[in-house]
Order: C-alpha cells, then structure tokens, then sequence
C-alpha cells in the first residue's frame, strides 16, 4: 500500500512542510525510520533522531521549531502520537479488510443473508437465519450459531465461536479463540450434595467498536429475553472471563484473566487491572479504577472511586494499612520490649 504525503496529510488535518509527493509505504519509529516511511515526533528526548533520519515524512506538533536544518518533509497536527496512532488504525483496517470471497470448505445456512465484500475462510460454519453486515471478516475455523446478527465492518479472527441468538454490533474486533454466548455458571445444589444444571436460556449482546481479546469468554444471560451486555467502545483483554447476566458500560478496559461473576453491572468509563475479580450482583460505578489482583466484594459508593487489594478497599485506606502492615515485624519487637519492662518493674 501506497499513499502521497498529501493523502496523509489531508487525512490528518495536518500542513506540509516539504515535499508532499513523496511516497510513504511503511510507519516506523523515529530512530529506525528508513526512506519511504512516516514516522512521528512527541517526546522531546526523541528528538535528536529527527535531524539524522531518513523518514520520507515526519509528524510534529504545531509548536515545534527544529534546531538543526532538516532533510525531511514535516506535517504540523495537533497531537503526532495521536495522529500515529490514526495512521495505525487506517493501515491496519486497510490490511484486516482486504480479503474478500468465500474459501472452500465452508458451510451457510438456510435463510442466511450476508452483505458485500464479505469474506468467508475456509472450515468457517454459518448458521441458519443469521443476518451478517457490510465487509464483514469471518476467518477460518469461526463457528456462527442460528439467528446471530452481525454488524458491518466486524472482524472475526480463526476459531471465534458464537452462540445461537447473540448480536455483535458495528466495527467490532474478536480475537481468536473467543467465546460469546456459552453457557453460564448456573448449577443448583441438591440435598445430595450434587448440582443440577440450570438452563441458560438468554444471550449476548455487544456493542459498536467493541474489542474482545483471545480467547475471551462472555456467558449468555439465564433467561430468554435477557442479556449479557457489553457496552459500546469496550476492550476485553485477552482471558477475560464475563458471566451470566453481566452488564459493561460504555468504553470501559478490563485487562487480561480478569472475572466478572454473574449479574454485576459495571458501569461507563471503568479501568480495571489484570486478574482483578468481582463478586456476583454488584454495582460499580462510572469511571471506577481497579488495580490488578484486586478482589471486589462490595458495590462502589460513587463515582470514580479507586479500588486495590483482595478483599478491596478505598484506595488511601489500602495505602495506609499496607504501610503499617510493613511496620509490623518492627512494631512487634518493641511490643516484645514493652513486655519485658513491665514484666520486669519493680512492686511498690
């Protein structure tokens, strides 16, 4: 693939300085940038690599004033790492959308309708009275249940397996090897000390511009007619684990091995670190932070409240127990000192 820097350029919003017909075929870092590539100035101890290196075109901030003569074409935008990471995105997109046609062997269904450029690899199975979208992806080996939708421009990587009945929204990316729409944790304890199975009757709905990392796990809710939800702009890590009836807001991250058990409801804007764990039934609320290995036990109380520790607390309580935890061998010696002079005072 190919562009001018004036393609670039007008899709950045950004202004040239230098040559805008040269040829960019590859992005790069600063100090590996070779001639043909685009690469981006933001950190200023980078910035001696910009007056040596053979980049056909580099990203800088409006503000930036070079010491040295340079030999290189400039694009002025307001944020570089930000419009980088745009040129990531276009190259990417451009290279995850460019197969299209059906590999043999695979199967469709009966009453299955699918949009155009839709790409369909080999050993992929399509269910009956699934609805697929617009440049929609399907890699080998991708496993579609009855009555799936599936928006346009969705991606789904070799080995991605979809339940009967789930929705996948717009623009959305499954990595290989995940799992929407399994069955939940749900088993009730006889007096034999066995468990039944309950059924797990619900589904999975995903939200526009959702990320779902390998081999990432989303139960279906229990009933018919319910749920579980994962909300708009979401990214699941790799080995994230949801249950049943789980609710995700909107552009919430949850890292890798994290496990939210079922019914919990987490709310918009959320972080949540690596193998962090959440009870059954709780509510957290927006724009709540949650360190890794934390174990959440309790609703959150408000907004923005930042979580750490297994069981979790608030976060300055955590910092003050754990300082004193530190303090504990040295507190017990002097208790022990303490012990001995009193033990030791003379009777009056």
């Amino acid at each position: 693939m190919e562009f001018t820097v004036n393609q670039l350029a007008r899709m950045l919003d950004g202004k040239i300085e230098g040559n805008g017909s040269e040829k960019i075929q590859l992005l790069k870092k600063i100090q590996e940038a070779t001639k043909g590539s685009i690469t981006f100035l933001s950190n200023p101890k980078y910035e001696k690599y910009i007056y040596t290196s053979d980049a056909s075109a580099i990203l800088v901030d409006q503000e930036f004033e070079p010491k040295q003569t340079l030999k290189t074409t400039l694009i002025r935008v307001n944020d570089p790492y930000l419009s980088f990471t745009i040129l990531l995105e276009e190259y990417h997109r451009l290279l995850n959308f460019q197969k299209t046609g059906v590999e043999s062997p695979s199967f469709i269904g009966e009453n299955t309708t699918t949009g155009d450029d839709l790409y369909r690899g080999a050993f992929s199975y399509i269910g009956d009275d699934v609805q697929i979208g617009n440049n929609v992806k399907i890699y080998p080996h991708t496993y579609i249940g009855d009555q799936v939708k599936i928006g346009d421009n969705t991606i789904l990587y070799s080995g991605v397996r979809i339940y009967s009945k789930c929705i996948i929204g717009l623009n959305c990316i499954l990595q290989a090897g995940a799992v929407v729409g399994s069955d939940g944790f749900g088993y009730a304890p006889q007096k034999d000390g066995s468990y039944k199975t309950i059924p797990q009757l619900g589904n999975v709905v995903i939200g526009d511009f959702v990320h779902l990392g390998a081999n990432t796990t989303i139960d279906c809710a229990t009933l018919e007619g319910d749920s579980t939800v994962v909300g708009e702009g979401t990214k699941l890590d790799n080995l994230v684990q949801l249950g049943h009836n789980v609710s995700i807001g909107k552009h919430t991250v949850i890292a890798s091995q994290a496990g939210i058990s079922g019914s919990t409801n987490i709310g918009d804007y959320c972080i949540i670190g690596g193998q962090a764990g959440f009870a059954g039934h709780l509510v957290i609320h927006n724009h709540t932070g949650v360190g890794a290995q934390a174990g959440v036990t309790k609703n959150t109380k408000k907004e923005g409240e930042k979580l750490l520790g297994s069981f979790a607390i608030d976060i300055r309580g955590y910092i003050n127990s754990y300082a004193v935890f530190k303090k504990l061998p040295e507190l017990n010696k002097r208790l022990k000192e303490l012990e001995e002079k009193i033990v030791n005072l003379p009777i009056v």
